[in-house]
C-alpha cells in the first residue's frame, strides 16, 4: 500500500497504517508529520522523505524504515521492533527506548539513548553509525548503545559528556580516545575478547542492512563504557 502523506494530519495517517492489510506501507511525500506509526505492533512501514518528531514513538513490533534522515525523538519510549534510518538523525534519539532496536547509519544529535533502560528480555539496542552529540547515554539504565565512527580513523566520536546519569547498559566506542568531560561515575576499558564476540553479534544485522564491511569494522579498537561501582551515581541522591 501507497499513502500521500502530503498535507495529511498525522492521526489519518496513522489510521490508514493501520486500516492497511498489506505486508508493506509506503509513505510517500511527508510533510514533517509527527507521530507516524506511534504504537504500531506488525506493520512494515517505509518512509520516503523526512518525518517529524517522535517518528516511532510507542513502536512495539514491526519494522519502521526511514530512507532519509528524521527529525527528533526517533523511537521515544519504544518497546519492540525495529527502526532503521538511512541517514542521521536528531537529539534524543531512542529517548526511554526498552525494547527493540535503532540502527542509524550515519550520525545523531545530543543526548541519544537518554533515559534507556532494560527490563528481563527487553534489552535495547542502538548502534550509529558515523558519531554522536553530546550526553550520548544520559541517565542511561540498561540496554547498549554503539558508536562506530565510520567516518573517522579512530578518533573519538562521541560529544562532552558521554554517560552522564549513567547507571546501568553499556556504551561502546569504536576508539582508542576516552571521550573528554566522561564523569568520574562512568568506567572506560579496553573491549575484551569476550566483548569483542559481543559487539560483532549486535553489529551484524547493522551491516549487513547498510552493506558494511564488518571485518573491517572490527579490526578497529573499541572501549567499553559502565557505571563505575567504586563511584556509583546513588551516592548523588539522598534517597534509594
Amino acid at each position: 500500500m501507497k499513502i500521500q502523506a502530503n498535507n495529511m494530519p498525522y492521526r489519518d495517517l496513522n489510521e490508514k497504517i493501520k486500516e492497511s492489510t498489506d505486508e508493506y506501507v509506503d509513505i510517500l511525500n511527508p510533510q514533517g508529520q509527527r507521530y507516524i506509526a506511534t504504537g504500531l505492533k506488525d506493520k512494515n512501514v517505509r518512509i520516503h522523505g523526512i518525518p517529524g518528531n517522535a517518528t516511532g514513538s510507542f513502536l512495539d513490533g514491526g519494522e519502521l524504515e526511514i530512507l532519509s534522515s528524521c527529525q527528533d525523538a526517533t523511537g521515544d519510549t519504544m518497546n519492540d521492533g525495529k527502526i532503521i534510518v538511512h541517514g542521521s538523525a536528531g537529539d534524543a534519539t531512542g529517548y526511554a527506548m526498552r525494547g527493540g532496536s535503532i540502527y542509524i547509519r550515519d550520525k545523531a544529535g545530543y543526548r541519544a539513548g537518554i533515559h534507556m533502560k532494560a527490563y528481563k528480555d527487553k534489552q535495547p539496542l542502538l548502534i550509529i553509525g558515523d558519531t554522536a552529540g553530546s550526553f550520548l547515554g544520559e541517565y542511561q539504565a540498561g540496554g547498549t548503545i554503539i558508536v562506530l565512527g565510520l567516518s573517522l580513523s579512530g578518533e573519538n566520536p562521541v560529544g562532552n559528556f558521554c554517560g552522564t546519569g549513567m547507571h546501568g547498559g553499556r556504551i561502546i566506542l569504536r576508539t582508542r580516545e576516552v571521550p573528554p568531560s566522561l564523569p568520574s561515575q562512568v568506567k572506560v576499558e579496553s573491549a575484551t575478547e569476550s566483548d569483542l564476540s559481543q559487539i560483532r553479534e549486535q553489529i551484524k544485522d547493522f551491516c549487513r542492512t547498510f552493506r558494511l564491511d564488518i571485518d573491517a569494522i572490527m579490526s578497529e579498537s573499541f572501549l567499553v563504557l559502565t557505571p563505575n561501582s567504586a563511584s556509583p551515581y546513588k551516592q548523588l541522591y539522598t534517597h534509594i
